[in-house]
């Protein structure tokens, strides 16, 4: 897990102007372990920013999202980030739906599938959403 200030740093390094908002953003992503839709995000941020608006929240996590600092990921509910989780090797994820935790997927799916001569491959996404087993027994679920 990245810390506030390499965050920060890396957002300089970027030539990103590193404001008061950005730099308690980066705190935010640095200290949670699990996901954060934008509405948490506006919400968190709203305490300490009167006037700040959602399209400013909106656009700092795409940016930060663009630097390699957050992972965004499409859950039923909508959209939501985490910090970036740091493995070197390509990879994909299991991702807890009680607590967010995530698990790597060590291979890619992407070796198996066979793709049309006619269609050119830009970026792909594989997520395996389930519980843990700590969630799983919170939420009484059977295992299969």
């Amino acid at each position: 897990m990245q810390t506030i200030e390499e965050i920060v740093s890396l957002m300089s390094s970027s030539g990103l102007r590193v404001t008061d908002q950005r730099r308690t953003l980066a705190k935010l992503f640095s200290e949670t372990n699990g996901y954060l839709s934008p509405k948490d995000v506006y919400e968190y941020m709203g305490k300490s920013y009167t006037g700040l608006s959602f399209d400013t929240v909106y656009r700092n996590l795409r940016v930060m999202e663009e630097l390699g600092v957050l992972e965004q990921v499409m859950f039923e509910e909508g959209v939501k980030f985490k910090l970036h989780c740091r493995e070197h090797d390509h990879h994909h994820h299991m991702i807890c739906l009680g607590c967010g935790k995530t698990y790597p997927i060590k291979f890619c799916p992407m070796d198996q599938t066979e793709v049309p001569s006619d269609f050119k491959v830009l970026r792909h996404k594989f997520e395996v959403f389930g519980h843990c087993q700590s969630c799983a027994e919170e939420e009484g679920l059977q295992e299969r």
